[in-house]
């Protein structure tokens, strides 16, 4: 008795197991929340002489195309900064250009997989300046296509000479 007690303890184990191990539905994860939701953030643009844009912006993580950059990813993904994409600061500037109808130009680098803003408005950095983002009045510690917005962010490009 102990023998048939023990085979069929052996028989449902050996099923159970190959039941978990072909079954997708009961070894797959859960699908992962999607983190590019639209949030609305304040944007600020400042230049030299003075205000060029204030406003809130609906945005999301997403392509951007520029003259001189071309079209690239800024979802928050570039350089590996988030798993997932999100919204970020050079979205939320590129969603503000198009609604409001102003040009914005950045160049594209690959080696950061980011764009550098170059221009705001017709307003150029260059030489002595650079267009510089921040959050929330903090400087950004990467790009503005890496780094996550949050609902509610104070996004900042600021026109900011050496």
């Amino acid at each position: 008795m102990r023998r048939t007690l023990a085979r069929r303890a052996v028989i449902t184990t050996a099923v159970l197991g190959l039941t978990l191990a072909t079954s997708p539905a009961l070894a797959q994860a859960k699908a992962a929340p999607n983190t590019n939701k639209p949030v609305n953030v304040s944007l600020t643009v400042q230049g030299p002489d003075g205000l060029l844009f204030k406003g809130k912006v609906n945005t999301k993580g997403h392509d951007v195309t520029t003259a001189t950059g071309g079209t690239h990813k800024c979802d928050g993904t570039n350089g590996a900064a988030n798993p997932s994409a999100v919204p970020t600061p050079t979205a939320a500037l590129d969603d503000a250009a198009r609604r409001n109808y102003f040009d914005w130009d950045g160049t594209w680098y690959a080696s950061f997989d980011d764009f550098s803003v170059d221009s705001i408005k017709n307003v150029a950095g260059g030489g002595a300046a650079y267009w510089s983002i921040s959050v929330n009045g903090t400087p950004t510690q990467v790009g503005g296509c890496q780094f996550k917005l949050k609902a509610g962010d104070k996004v900042a490009f600021t026109w900011t000479a050496f």
